[in-house]
């Protein structure tokens, strides 16, 4: 048995030693395998009608209900960050919803306007537009009612390809349906390219979860103001389940999706590496309003660092298999890198 002194004088007989590589600041930069960049991060916003100032977000820190000049305004930021893409989100008055979200295709829709004037300020900034119905029906749920007290997948798709395409004809240069609808991608896609739509391009929310992180969105959309909790469970997945994630990232990729996502993200990295290894078309990852806020909570209470907290988060999912992240950190992570 060696002694103590001995051990002292030779030390251990290693020829790999791990912590070589980890020496200084310039060593781990070299070795590094996971890198985040600001090509990497899109940005959520919301929009909401009216000339007034941008309304914050209670439980969002940070976050605003811009209106569409403010929005041009934060869009502009943005793009001078470095931030190639937003995603942009309507928050609709009360008073226009009703149970089909008739209001979702008028042409007073503040999205409309958000789109066209972003696009003709900002040219060259991406600008996602997301295809659903929650924002726009009184009863919160993605979709049109059916007799039984659920969400009528059908229907609901020939309403999503009527918005989709308003979208695209606005100035939208990606569509992303986030109603978990069956057979939508497909539909979409037909709608888009028999209207000569050809280069607008799909984001295909292919692996979206009934989450209870989406509380704080609902917030932001007022989507949740309904009589009765929201359960969405009938259309978004379940939990609990990854391989049912696998078959619709397949059917969205058969149907003609251009991009699929995995929402959220944090929660469901094992989501986004299976995912990752199963398709080779661009994987895009939702870090939603429930982990944004999160972060915000802990580091408010002292618990976390913010700044190592949040980006941490993000270097995990990009780590995991996203090519891109929807994040509410996205435009001061950006600033803040090199």
């Amino acid at each position: 048995m060696m002694s103590i002194d001995s051990f002292a004088s030779n030390g251990l007989d290693l020829l790999r030693r791990m912590r070589r590589n980890r020496s200084t600041p310039a060593v781990r930069a070299l070795v590094r395998e996971t890198r985040l960049g600001r090509a990497d991060l899109i940005q959520p916003l919301f929009v909401q009608a009216g000339d007034g100032v941008p309304e914050p977000v209670e439980s969002m820190p940070g976050v605003m209900r811009h209106t569409v000049k403010s929005l041009v305004e934060e869009s502009r930021r943005l793009a001078d960050l470095g931030i190639a893409a937003i995603a942009l989100f309507p928050c609709i008055e009360q008073s226009r919803k009703d149970p089909l979200g008739s209001y979702a295709t008028d042409s007073g829709n503040v999205l409309y306007a958000a789109i066209r004037e972003v696009k003709a300020a900002v040219p060259f900034l991406t600008l996602i537009a997301d295809v659903a119905l929650d924002p726009y029906t009184s009863h919160g749920h993605d979709g049109l009612p059916d007799d039984r007290g659920g969400v009528e997948n059908d229907a609901t798709v020939e309403a999503l390809c009527r918005l989709a395409l308003a979208q695209a004809e606005a100035g939208a240069d990606i569509v992303a349906p986030s109603d978990m609808m069956d057979g939508r991608v497909r539909a979409i896609r037909m709608s888009l390219d028999a209207e000569g739509r050809t280069q607008t391009s799909i984001l295909a929310y292919a692996a979206k979860y009934a989450s209870a992180y989406y509380g704080p969105f609902r917030d932001a959309v007022k989507s949740g103001v309904v009589s009765a909790p929201l359960d969405k469970r009938g259309y978004q997945m379940d939990p609990a389940n990854v391989r049912e994630a696998l078959h619709e990232v397949m059917l969205d990729e058969e149907e003609g999706a251009d991009m699929v996502m995995v929402k959220p993200a944090g929660p469901y990295l094992d989501v986004i590496r299976a995912v990752r290894e199963s398709t080779l078309l661009p994987l895009a990852a939702y870090q939603v309003s429930g982990e944004y806020a999160q972060i915000h909570a802990a580091s408010r209470l002292g618990w976390l660092d913010y700044a190592a907290t949040r980006d941490e988060s993000l270097l995990a999912i990009k780590r995991a298999g996203a090519d891109m992240i929807l994040t509410y950190f996205a435009g001061e992570v950006a600033a803040s890198l090199p």
